[in-house]
């Protein structure tokens, strides 16, 4: 393939564009073929290309929501971590247009991730879009939105949003040059039959959050915290004791709300996590050693519930990381733990990586047989784990959780046959989200092989 391209002038999209990078040979060779085929510009197809705006969030948990860049995944949407909107901000004037409808296409127009596109799936999730986040709606008549959806979030969409992105601090790319990219439009047929893979994928979504929702509820009923609602308490008495027992002072750390789920944890055979696993921590070799490709480097970013996501994701060289996979590499069966940022989540490893993990995760491996791995990643998930990070961590602004604290962590000892149960339905979660996100992969690649390959 040729690493140059001649341009004639006629082709100089009218002068508004004069980088090289934009004619990049294999843009151009993709744009040829696309434009082979039924095809049209995007802004032809669409009734609605619009930049979200600046929520105004709230420190309380709500039922109206934002969808800021963080919940713009590679494969769907994070719906489980979308920061809460004031209700006056969301039902307010300027709020009208941007709120979301079912399927909206969600576009992350600005940063290191510029153009990762996912479908706003739930129809159950009032959210608006913020104002890094573009919202395309595609006009019925002339293509199906959910396949419009899959084509921008496909490897020949990517490349579009590389090829019209622009900025030299910070790239962005704006509604106007949305409008701009060529799209294959395949036969109604091919549309519907790749849309409907795609609408098994939510329902599979849907189902995985479901399980692992009734996983959570049968942990906390045998604790007895079904119905726990932890509520700050403006004012409240503390013995001298327990401050230099706990070497705290901050108010924070004595909530009330904390003593409460710890005197629960306590009666059901409560061990630390400490006695229960081992840990290791993993390593930082500094940024000036990351690759855009090689083997994966893990961070924190890059870790949930479900397993590893492809957020920002960094490389290390084959050289590095055979330096590195003895000692921070993780295992099959063993827990990733979150320490730095967003600590708490844990997951349960499936299957050999080839990988190393960040100084912001821990790799927790049982010492025990009398407690069930995936069990114990749903306590730390779930409000047992997430409020003992909370409780430790205070009120930092890039929160630390650290390892001595993490050994510390009480763990309720449910009898072996109801950790049994949990851990079945986690295994369940898991598995229908692994069977969506192969669905989605599949739509994607039938695109792309629908254009590369003819």
């Amino acid at each position: 393939m040729p690493v140059y391209s001649i341009i004639q002038k006629s082709q100089l999209e009218g002068a508004l564009r004069l980088d090289a990078e934009y004619y990049q040979p294999e843009y151009l060779e993709l744009e040829n073929k696309i434009k082979l085929k039924n095809w049209d510009y995007l802004g032809n197809l669409v009734i609605f290309n619009r930049r979200g705006i600046q929520p105004k969030y709230s420190e309380l948990v709500m039922p109206y929501k934002a969808i800021i860049s963080q919940n713009i995944l590679e494969d769907f949407l994070d719906v489980d971590n979308l920061p809460s909107v004031e209700e006056n901000f969301f039902n307010s004037i300027q709020s009208q247009l941007v709120k979301l409808k079912q399927y909206d296409i969600l576009v992350y127009t600005t940063g290191a991730n510029i153009g990762r596109t996912n479908i706003f799936y739930p129809n159950n999730v009032k959210a608006i879009a913020s104002n890094h986040v573009n919202i395309i709606r595609s006009n019925p008549d002339k293509i199906n939105q959910l396949y419009l959806g899959l084509f921008l979030q496909s490897k020949i969409g990517r490349s579009w949003f590389n090829r019209w992105a622009s900025g030299s601090d910070q790239e962005e790319i704006y509604p106007d040059d949305l409008s701009k990219f060529p799209v294959f439009i395949p036969n109604v047929k091919t549309q519907s039959d790749l849309t409907e893979n795609l609408i098994r994928s939510f329902k599979l979504l849907e189902e995985s959050r479901k399980i692992y929702s009734k996983a959570e509820n049968l942990l906390l009923e045998e604790l007895g915290l079904k119905d726990f609602k932890p509520e700050e308490e403006l004012s409240f008495v503390v013995n001298l004791s327990d401050i230099k027992s706990a070497h705290r002072a901050d108010a924070e750390y004595f909530q009330p709300k904390y003593e409460k789920i710890i005197s629960k944890i306590k009666n059901q055979n409560a061990k630390l996590l400490g006695d229960l696993v081992s840990m290791k921590k993993g390593i930082e070799p500094g940024s000036e050693v990351y690759q855009e490709e090689g083997k994966l480097f893990i961070r924190v970013s890059n870790l949930s519930k479900h397993g590893l996501v492809e957020k920002d994701q960094k490389y290390l060289t084959e050289v590095l990381y055979q330096r590195l996979k003895k000692d921070f590499e993780p295992k099959t069966g063993e827990i990733l733990l979150t320490k730095d940022a967003t600590p708490g989540i844990a997951y349960v490893v499936k299957e050999p990586i080839e990988g190393i993990i960040s100084s912001g995760i821990l790799r927790l491996k049982l010492k025990e047989e009398d407690i069930e791995n995936e069990y114990l990643a749903l306590c730390l998930n779930s409000v047992i784990g997430q409020m003992q990070a909370e409780r430790d961590g205070g009120g930092s602004i890039i929160t630390h959780w650290k390892p001595e604290q993490i050994k510390n962590v009480l763990i309720p000892i449910l009898p072996k046959s109801t950790q049994q149960k949990i851990a079945d339905l986690v295994k369940k979660s898991h598995e229908a989200y692994k069977q969506a996100k192969e669905l989605l992969e599949e739509a994607k690649n039938k695109i792309e092989n629908l254009i590369k390959n003819s």
